[in-house]
């Protein structure tokens, strides 16, 4: 992909970026998009965002500079906004429910150039294809987290409650499948007991492959969740958060294992404190 000038290292802000300079915030759902937003603001930065319609929370107003509210797919009302601004250097964070993509989307004509030179609807191939038309325009996409590297998952387990010899054997079983999954960029979690695949994680989000493949289960589900081979820092990192342990409780899952470095950590805090509660061990590996 091609560098925008003076954009530096692919994903790092340059020395250039300075307090007061104006950073874009394409803002998915979530409370990722807020976190991103206060931390940069807290640096000094002005925040501009562009959020979607039926997506992202409208409370990230109030941690913003300024806010336009885009429908999905309307790319080139997305570039004009940030150039309006003056944004040179522009971070993706949130979620974007993949089922919108049936749910009458109509990409504009920017989004539509895009679209035709792609040969498979693959997440990352749509989000390195977005960022090469903002490099175009001189936006450099950088990494989601550049402001929150604490949000990313440590290495080692974060319970006290830690893997049976079985759900070791089940979370090596389960990592190469994900790995495997995501190197197709179909999705990141996969469910497994017994050294038996259960859920594959598709178009329906990592919620209801935990719910599916828990049922299966019974209990003692083991979930794993990575990142992709080669994956893009700048954009969808796999995220975990209080939810997910819950949703796990739900089923009687008794492990989440998740990628240190490359995971996403939301509500750490909080998420630890419930899975002591309820007997659910969080396990982080390189």
């Amino acid at each position: 992909m091609k560098e925008a000038a003076g954009s530096g290292k692919r994903g790092e802000v340059p020395d250039s970026f300075a307090q007061g300079e104006m950073l874009g915030l394409v803002a998915g759902g979530g409370q990722f998009p807020l976190l991103v937003a206060q931390a940069a603001r807290a640096r000094g930065l002005k925040v501009v965002a562009v959020a979607h319609e039926g997506e992202t929370d409208p409370t990230l107003a109030a941690s913003v500079d300024s806010i336009s509210w885009i429908k999905l797919g309307k790319l080139g009302r997305l570039i004009k906004v940030l150039k309006q601004n003056e944004v040179r250097h522009v971070i993706f964070a949130g979620s974007i429910t993949k089922r919108r993509m049936f749910d009458g989307v109509r990409p504009d004509l920017r989004a539509l150039s895009v679209m035709t030179k792609l040969a498979i609807f693959h997440d990352d191939d749509i989000l390195r294809a977005v960022a090469d038309e903002l490099e175009k325009e001189g936006i450099s996409v950088i990494s989601s987290t550049r402001y929150l590297p604490e949000i990313m998952a440590p290495k080692g387990c974060l319970t006290k409650r830690r893997p049976t010899k079985s759900e070791k054997e089940d979370i090596e079983f389960g990592w190469k499948i994900a790995k495997e999954l995501g190197r197709l960029d179909i999705g990141q979690c996969v469910v497994v007991r017994r050294k038996t695949v259960l859920a594959l994680e598709a178009i329906e989000g990592t919620d209801e492959t935990i719910l599916r493949g828990g049922r299966l289960a019974r209990e003692k589900a083991v979930v794993v969740k990575v990142s992709k081979p080669n994956q893009d820092l700048r954009f969808d990192l796999p995220t975990v958060g209080l939810n997910t342990v819950k949703t796990m409780a739900r089923v009687k899952a008794t492990v989440l294992a998740v990628e240190a470095g490359k995971t996403l950590m939301l509500d750490r805090d909080k998420m630890v404190e419930f899975a002591q509660d309820n007997n659910i061990t969080i396990y982080c590996r390189a």
